[in-house]
């Protein structure tokens, strides 16, 4: 008779009850269809009740948290664009704090990509909306954006139509950047962030959450970990009693802040490097599954 294998042991959660869960959307909390499964919806609104104030933070912008938007409760903020904006979804998705790319190193970023990686197209997402160049992939385009090179769009006189999705706007009528998006048809994602961080690390903060070689740059300074920390300060919340999930490098950040990290099974490897605590993968409910832990764990029954 062959012994069954031993179950390796799962790592100890947070060791301080936690105050605040900081989750990433697209490859975390979502399951790929971008849903958010019946298990997860409970999940987060036990952790509410218990006390625990949920987070979305995303690379999305303010229009895209529409799948999300009923499922925060209490404060009603998400934190957007890598960092770049605090949307209030209880108020149809208002940014309400916005930390922007300043055009004039949006402009150098620009011209040191072109140098670094001929063929790199560009889209420029402003409060009001996204816009882009010619040669930008189709990937989930508006039909109300501007078209024209990135230097048009990043111009002192530009001036974006307003569609009326984004909410953020009237709060600011100069419609600052918030993310310039660079995309290569050809250079490897990792090699391409590498490349990019090389030639212009020093005008702004380069990340990526795509698959594909597209590079989302924010300002200088500015990331998920840099605004969650500004809101977990707001409240007297220290970092260790966070609780952060990720799988994209442009969680690595947030997920090292976090006093408690967990890595999703399908997380690339660097955010499995930076965390010392997986979970089940975004299709099997992994946040749910360690939420309901904690909620055991803590005391704090569903």
């Amino acid at each position: 008779m062959t012994d069954a294998p031993a179950t390796p042991p799962r790592a100890p959660g947070p060791a301080v009850a936690p105050r605040l869960i900081a989750t990433d959307l697209d490859g975390t909390l979502l399951h790929d269809d971008k849903t958010v499964s019946d298990r997860t919806i409970a999940a987060l609104a036990a952790a509410e009740r218990a006390g625990i104030e949920v987070f979305f933070v995303t690379g999305r912008p303010a229009r895209w948290m529409g799948p999300v938007s009923d499922h925060v409760h209490g404060h009603g903020l998400a934190i957007c664009a890598n960092g770049a904006a605090v949307v209030d979804l209880h108020r149809g998705g208002r940014i309400v704090e916005v930390n922007p790319l300043e055009r004039t190193a949006a402009l150098q970023v620009v011209d040191a990509l072109r140098n670094a990686a001929p063929g790199t197209s560009f889209a420029v997402e402003r409060t009001s909306g996204i816009h882009y160049e010619p040669q930008y992939p189709p990937l989930l385009l508006d039909p109300t954006a501007c078209v024209a090179p990135a230097e048009k769009l990043l111009a002192e006189d530009f001036v974006a139509p307003l569609d009326g999705t984004d909410g953020g706007a009237p709060d600011f009528p100069d419609q600052p950047v918030i993310k310039l998006l660079a995309h290569h048809p050809e250079l490897e994602p990792d090699a391409f962030l590498a490349l990019a961080r090389k030639a212009a690390g020093d005008l702004a903060s380069f990340t990526r959450s795509s698959p594909t070689a597209l590079l989302e740059i924010s300002g200088s300074g500015v990331s998920k970990a840099g605004t969650l920390a500004h809101c977990c300060a707001e409240r007297g919340i220290t970092p260790d009693e966070v609780v952060a999930f990720g799988d994209m490098p442009n969680d690595i950040e947030m997920l090292t802040w976090a006093g408690t990290s967990y890595a999703m099974a399908n997380a690339h490897p660097e955010v499995l490097a930076a965390t010392t605590h997986r979970t089940a993968s975004n299709n099997d409910d992994g946040v749910a599954i360690v939420i309901e832990e904690i909620l055991q764990e803590h005391g704090r029954r569903p």
